[in-house]
């Protein structure tokens, strides 16, 4: 299969499977992947890991796909912008193990998780610009909210690859690992999450998302909205309880 799916406990580990060609996006594998995501909306799935098969992440569209004159324009509204806007839509933490490779929109794909490892072989390579092409399926988006609009524009004009060091030390990833570490490290970070209080996770990755473009004054309002509505869960009630009996909480979601 193009997307394998398993899940261990309450976490859902989402395997891109066509290492033969470095997981390239074809048609089987969008909806392989679509699929994945709806399987990782299941309210018992509270923290998901994308991850690749092989030496590769992803190294973006399998440029087969364009031999027949196919419009890439429709290729990225029917296939990965849905699945982009389904995968930022999780309310439920998303870690990014990257393995390898992460080209074209494979970047953009590890961009628009929330969590990004890095494999010691891991790369980070824009490619668009070195193929005549443009940043798609999100890439300006999240790189700019990343690197700031300067270095990410700098960065996509240039093609350069990065190594998974150079990209700790630009904030790309927050950790890098020895590649034969990786699926633990990500795995153990995935459980760590799924612990915590998914719901609140949720709320968070709301307020972050239209922060950039929000004023002060409707984020502050946003802020007391969602805050309102934490601190009326469930979880908050553990959490304090927890804090009183000096024991760990155990968050319901």
């Amino acid at each position: 299969m193009e997307v394998e799916v398993a899940r261990e406990g309450t976490v859902l580990t989402i395997t891109l499977n066509r290492p033969d060609k470095l997981n390239a996006f074809d048609d089987a594998m969008h909806a392989g992947f679509r699929d994945a995501l709806r399987a990782a909306r299941d309210r018992d799935v509270r923290a998901v890991v994308l991850t690749g098969a092989g030496r590769g992440f992803c190294v973006g569209q399998d440029l087969a796909s364009f031999a027949d004159g196919r419009d890439v324009g429709s290729l990225l509204r029917d296939t990965y912008h849905p699945n982009i806007r389904a995968l930022v839509a999780l309310e439920k933490p998303v870690i990014a193990a990257v393995n390898g490779a992460a080209a074209g929109a494979g970047l953009s794909l590890a961009m628009a998780c929330d969590v990004r490892i890095a494999a010691d072989s891991a790369s980070f390579v824009p490619a668009f610009v070195n193929v005549g092409l443009v940043p798609d399926s999100g890439g300006s988006h999240f790189l700019a909210r990343i690197l700031g609009p300067a270095r990410a524009a700098e960065w996509m004009l240039s093609g350069r690859r990065l190594a998974a060091d150079e990209a700790l030390a630009w904030g790309l990833v927050s950790e890098v690992v020895p590649a034969a570490d990786l699926p633990a490290r990500a795995a153990e970070q995935a459980a760590t999450l799924a612990a915590m209080a998914t719901g609140a996770i949720a709320m968070h990755k709301r307020l972050f998302d239209v922060a950039a473009r929000t004023t002060l004054d409707e984020q502050l309002e946003l802020e007391a909205q969602m805050q309102s509505a934490a601190a009326r869960s469930g979880d908050f009630a553990e959490g304090v309880a927890a804090f009183r009996e000096k024991r760990p909480p155990r968050f319901g979601g």
